[in-house]
């Protein structure tokens, strides 16, 4: 059985024994009747599933958080910011780990009398529902309607962009696509967060849930900026796709020029970001070949020792100019982004911005939001790109769009109860 949440206002930290799945769908299914934004996530290579719950609304601000230090937090940035779109951040007043099993309160409840009922009333909601949480309900932004992207568009929009490249209006951009997916009957969402972080131990695994906003899970493969305990700062260059296959894996993956040249790109802008912030000390290492899901893309990391640098701010400097990098977006930045707003067809919300836990235990994890659905009512939409450079082929960038799509479709089989 699963321990009562004290509510003496001393104790800061609770042991919750039983069942983590159990006790995460039930935290999750209690953030979302209380109507509170929450996080889920689970960092590559890991088995600690952490969720971090805010008992306010999500702050939102058009300014990037601060890595380093101060409030702790899940980012959850968009691709672009805008009225419609903003930026959030869920303050981590409530945190559970799934492997300490360990709830803690990051607040003094006698220093904030008002949430003091709050509480009382999500544990009394806990207690009823902890046995049987079926998550069967989340937040679900009504400013989105199902919507998918026709092939015949998508072909088409990759032919007119190699004729702007050709044209030498740019060197790359990144187009995306959405495809609706109809929910089965009895779909649980925490059910199906917990068995996509169990098919990609590799990745990012994500389920945020914001009220007016929506909710959105994903399994990313792509670190943007990671600033660890010990004073690390972390990014890569990924870009380059192709399946994951018996016969082909990444001993013995052949890399095409387009690309070799794609990932170079995203390179290319990443030293540019070192250069003007005139950084000079850092390590790379690749490009490699790396396995992501059911794909294998081409990777270079670089890290930076920020303790032996004049960089203390360095993680939260870099996530203002990497942010969109040419991965998502194309080179140059300016010209990529405006073609994608003028000829996509659809606003790509919080697909391909940028989400994770800021200086929770001491460090940072921010990801791309990629291999991402967003969840309505009864559908799932599902967002991927591509890409595209000189040697783009339209057939080739549809697929690949695919594939990157059945990353996160798959899961949505057999998710029935």
């Amino acid at each position: 059985m699963i321990s009562a949440l004290p509510i003496e206002l001393e104790n800061s930290r609770v042991n919750l024994e039983g069942d983590s799945n159990v006790i995460l769908k039930a935290l999750f299914a209690t953030a979302i009747r209380f109507h509170l934004p929450v996080a889920v996530w689970r960092l590559p290579n890991t088995s600690e599933i952490k969720l971090c719950v805010s008992l306010r609304p999500a702050q939102t601000s058009g300014d990037v958080p601060q890595l380093e230090s101060g409030v702790s937090g899940f980012a959850f940035y968009p691709f672009q910011v805008s009225a419609t779109y903003p930026a959030h951040f869920i303050k981590a007043d409530i945190t559970y780990s799934s492997l300490s099993a360990k709830l803690k309160f990051n607040f003094k409840l006698n220093e904030n009398p008002e949430y003091v009922a709050l509480v009382q009333r999500l544990q009394e909601y806990f207690e009823k529902i902890k046995g049987s949480a079926h998550t069967s309900n989340w937040h679900v932004s009504r400013k989105v309607k199902p919507y998918q992207t026709s092939e015949a568009n998508f072909k088409h929009l990759v032919e007119e962009s190699v004729a702007a490249i050709d044209a030498g209006q740019m060197e790359k951009v990144v187009l995306s696509r959405v495809r609706s997916t109809e929910l089965t009957a009895g779909f649980d969402l925490m059910a199906t967060y917990l068995r996509l972080q169990k098919t990609y131990p590799n990745a990012f695994v994500s389920l945020v849930s914001i009220p007016e906003m929506g909710t959105w899970m994903g399994a990313s493969p792509e670190i943007l900026v990671q600033v660890s305990k010990d004073r690390i700062f972390k990014t890569v260059a990924l870009a380059g796709t192709q399946a994951l296959t018996p016969d082909c894996n990444p001993a013995k993956a052949l890399w095409q020029q387009k690309e070799i040249e794609e990932q170079s790109l995203v390179k290319r802008y990443i030293l540019h970001c070192f250069k003007r912030i005139q950084l000079r000390d850092y390590t790379e290492i690749g490009p490699r070949t790396v396995v992501a899901g059911n794909l294998m893309h081409l990777r270079t990391d670089f890290t930076v020792d920020m303790k032996k640098e004049a960089f203390p701010m360095l993680g939260t400097h870099m996530l203002q100019l990497l942010h969109p990098t040419s991965a998502v977006c194309g080179m140059p930045k300016e010209t990529a982004m405006e073609f994608i707003m003028q000829k996509e067809g659809y606003d790509r919300a919080y697909f391909s911005g940028f989400l994770g836990p800021v200086h929770i235990d001491g460090e940072s994890n921010i990801y791309v939001n990629l291999r991402c659905s967003q969840l309505l009512e009864q559908v799932a939409l599902t967002y991927a790109g591509a890409g595209i450079t000189a040697e783009s082929e339209p057939d080739k960038e549809w697929l690949e769009t695919r594939l990157k799509m059945d990353t996160i479709r798959q899961v949505f089989q057999n998710s029935a109860l």
